[in-house]
């Protein structure tokens, strides 16, 4: 089985049957004996017109040489099972061997099962390395969830790439019927990209929220497997899936409690006020000034700028009317600010 349609055959399939053609083929089945001029003066044609009609029609099958010279009409049915025996040989010798090779892959489903099952009984903590081998991890647990997703997404705005892996999936699993509950963190309501993909999924079904401190990215799936980054600052250091049942359930409390801190993502944050409430964001901050956290520190774990950070910690201390950070503590909790 060459598994190949024959060249010859297919490429006689561009030929069309224009007018002439047809002309020509017509009037060879009312004169087999005629000569090309002959042919040529009946159908109001030159020779040439003729010649090239009829070598088209020889490859379409519906002319064949005449044992006397010339050519004798073959009708169409004939033409086709001749033409497309060939070609009908191969789709079926094709089909054959995808139906053989569709048995043989199948037949592995049992010892993919099984070996699932026992990578989770003998590795309860699995670190993947290499975004490819990730991606292909996850692209599994969201192909095998049948319940629910829960994830904590910090960092912001997220990159294209991200939203582009992303956002094809989520849908997949919401037209599943698959609960998905994303948490980002505030200065995400501050990206274009990451505002339209929360738009995307949520109203396809997503619930969202946004909190201002996430301990770590975090995806669980059906409550029974977790995937987290081996280094938060480098996600290209790997990945660790987690199955043990002690550890995810203490990392679904962490999830609940972030989710239960957190704000719809269409809510409006609360506006910045002279000497008002502050917003999520100006609390969160707040709550790592108090803490002693430099800029710096606090940028990356709001996953927003220096530049915003000092920004909002200068309208604090003003509205505080404080002189130096710890006093900025100090009055943020004697106002309430701050539990």
């Amino acid at each position: 089985m060459t598994g190949e349609p024959d060249e010859s055959a297919a490429e006689s399939f561009d030929d069309e049957l224009d007018p002439v053609t047809v002309r020509v083929y017509q009037l060879r089945v009312t004169h087999p004996t005629d000569l090309a001029g002959q042919l040529a003066a009946r159908a109001g044609l030159t020779a040439a017109d003729v010649s090239r009609a009829e070598e088209r029609l020889s490859r379409l099958g519906l002319l064949q040489p005449s044992p006397g010279g010339g050519w004798v009409a073959v009708s169409p049915e004939s033409a086709a099972e001749s033409l497309l025996a060939p070609l009908e040989q191969d789709i079926f010798e094709q089909r054959i061997a995808m139906a053989a090779a569709r048995e043989q892959l199948l037949a592995l489903s049992g010892d993919y099962l099984e070996a699932r099952s026992l990578r989770s009984a003998r590795s309860s903590i699995e670190v993947v390395k290499g975004i490819d081998n990730i991606r292909a991890v996850i692209d599994d647990l969201a192909r095998t969830c049948t319940e629910s997703l829960d994830a904590l997404v910090p960092g912001g705005g997220q990159s294209d790439a991200a939203i582009s892996a992303a956002t094809p999936l989520d849908l997949e699993l919401l037209a599943r019927g698959i609960r998905i509950r994303s948490l980002f963190q505030h200065s995400a309501r501050r990206h274009r990209a990451t505002v339209q993909y929360v738009q995307t999924i949520n109203s396809a079904g997503a619930q969202v929220r946004t909190a201002g401190v996430l301990p770590s990215r975090m995806q669980i799936y059906d409550r029974t497997c977790a995937v987290l980054p081996l280094d938060p600052r480098h996600t290209g250091a790997g990945a660790a899936v987690i199955r043990d049942p002690g550890v995810l359930t203490f990392l679904c409390k962490i999830f609940d409690h972030s989710w239960a801190e957190g704000v719809e993502f269409t809510e409006a944050e609360p506006a910045n006020g002279r000497g008002g409430e502050p917003s999520n964001l100006e609390r969160e901050v707040l709550h790592l000034l108090a803490g002693g956290r430099t800029n710096e520190e606090i940028a990356q774990r709001l996953g927003i700028s220096q530049r915003s950070v000092s920004r909002i910690v200068a309208q604090l201390m003003t509205r505080l009317k404080a002189t130096n950070r710890f006093q900025a503590g100090v009055r943020a909790v004697r106002n309430g600010w701050l539990a």
